[in-house]
């Protein structure tokens, strides 16, 4: 049998659980960040409608201070064609809508006021689920209407 004996020393116990403590709160700290779309200025965690609108606001939108549009959806487990080509939209701007399959999200809507060549029926949507954007559009309903991502168009 081995027997080992230590020197009680305060000023290392005071050392060590100093060291401990900043490394506990640095593992807390780091392990709350939230990835950020890479297009945008603010965290793409929003818990309420005016982070909603702050968010999209830091993308270079003017948008209407309330949804027009507010829908419970659910992500699909397995995506046809057309949810492909969405979320091949929702990659090139950071998101993946694959890693949510089978989600309960919401889509909120918002009216753009300042989309470039005055398109007035422009619209702004993010998906949301458990208070992060999971994918986001801007997108015109008219019959030569259009989709792209939520960065503000560069150079118009």
């Amino acid at each position: 049998m081995v027997m080992v004996t230590a020197k009680f020393n305060r000023k290392r116990a005071a050392a060590a659980l100093i060291a401990l403590g900043t490394v506990l709160i640095l593992v807390v700290l780091l392990s709350g960040r939230r990835s950020e779309s890479p297009d945008a200025a603010f965290s793409n965690v929003v818990k309420n409608n005016a982070e909603r609108v702050a968010y999209l606001k830091s993308l270079g939108w003017s948008v209407a201070e309330t949804a027009i549009d507010e829908q419970g959806i659910v992500i699909p487990r397995e995506f046809d064609g057309v949810y492909e080509k969405y979320n091949e939209i929702q990659k090139a701007q950071g998101f993946d809508l694959s890693r949510h399959g089978g989600a309960d999200a919401v889509r909120y809507t918002y009216k753009i006021l300042n989309f470039p060549g005055g398109a007035d029926d422009a619209v702004a949507d993010i998906i949301v689920y458990r208070n992060e954007i999971i994918a986001g559009d801007v997108q015109s309903a008219k019959i030569d209407g259009f989709m792209q991502g939520l960065a503000y168009p560069e150079g118009r």
